[in-house]
């Protein structure tokens, strides 16, 4: 089976040729139809991620496919079901127990065109979404379900620009019955921000002290920020939330420095990190996505040989939604 692993010598990803694996005890073999991108994804081929990587690792977290046969024992799922990898293959229901080994760090991840899972790791995928849109939902999705739990009529959410896990929040904290605003950088962004459910969005590039206006437009502040950039941008999200409010913190993407303690300790707000979701937690989400029908946005498409030039789409291009490739 053909593979893309994470390269040496400067090259992000290079193409190999491996076995086809065959499942073990527990284990179902499944047949990749579809994986996704996340940032995350872009420091480990580049050797900049908080964990070593090795050479000839197989990136990404995320995935979907079909069963192709199953190990003795399996139970969960049978020949021809559709599936999905959750990010942390041991955390099924509960608190976070602690960071595991995870698919494209420590484990081959879902950029090949066979894997061989353990059934506890996997989800069925939802009737409506196809294989692409499947892909979408393990880490970005899940990470924004966990990010605007509890928000709800009558709360203010704030999302930091368009990238998957801003979009997905917007769409849950908008079914959910909350009011919207983003940040973005251009007007046909803020539109299309807008037609998503979004109730303001304020340009960064024009409007640079954001938290301000946030505050301004909200007449107090956000109840939640679901926080992307992390240093680069937490002094902006202290100044948008609310008093008593919460900055759900899921990444660490914009070069800054650190957090003024005297303001973010008189906003008497919280500071929430969020580590993706339980397979629990995946299974719920992913009912609410079929109930109401909610459709990932997807950027763009790369078929499988052009793996490649995805992650560079991923770095260099702009982007509205998740990144897809199609096996």
């Amino acid at each position: 089976m053909r593979t893309f692993q994470v390269g040496a010598g400067g090259d992000l990803i290079t193409s190999a040729e491996r076995p086809v694996p065959s499942p073990s005890a527990g284990e179902v073999l499944v047949r990749v139809k579809a994986s996704s991108l996340n940032a995350r994804d872009l420091l480990i081929v580049a050797g900049r991620y908080s964990v070593d990587v090795p050479p000839g690792r197989v990136p990404l977290s995320d995935g979907a496919g079909v069963v192709e046969a199953v190990g003795e024992g399996v139970s969960r799922f049978r020949v021809g079901d559709r599936v999905m990898g959750t990010f942390h293959p041991t955390w099924l229901y509960g608190p976070f127990p602690e960071w595991g080994q995870l698919r494209g760090t420590h484990r081959d991840g879902w950029l090949t065109e066979y894997l061989a899972l353990d059934e506890q790791s996997l989800v069925a995928v939802p009737d409506r979404l196809s294989f692409e849109e499947a892909a979408t939902l393990p880490c970005a999705a899940l990470t924004a379900w966990s990010a605007v739990h509890g928000v709800g009529p009558g709360d203010a959410l704030l999302v930091q620009g368009s990238g998957g896990v801003s979009v997905f929040a917007l769409q849950f904290a908008h079914l959910a019955g909350a009011r919207v605003l983003a940040t973005t950088s251009s007007d046909a962004k803020a539109r299309r921000l807008s037609a998503l459910g979004a109730s303001d969005a304020v340009d960064y590039t024009s409007t640079p002290e954001w938290g301000a206006r946030v505050r301004e437009l909200t007449g107090g502040g956000a109840d939640r920020v679901v926080e992307i950039g992390g240093a680069g941008t937490l002094s902006q999200s202290i100044d948008a939330v609310a008093h008593g409010g919460q900055i759900a913190l899921v990444g660490n993407l914009a070069a800054g420095g650190g957090m003024d303690v005297s303001r973010f300790f008189r906003r008497a707000a919280t500071l929430r990190s969020i580590s993706v979701g339980s397979r629990s937690d995946f299974e719920r989400m992913n009912k609410a996505i079929d109930q109401h029908r909610l459709r990932p946005v997807i950027d763009r498409v790369f078929p499988f040989q052009e793996a490649p030039e995805a992650f560079a789409h991923f770095e260099k291009g702009p982007r509205f939604g998740k990144v897809v490739i199609t096996h």
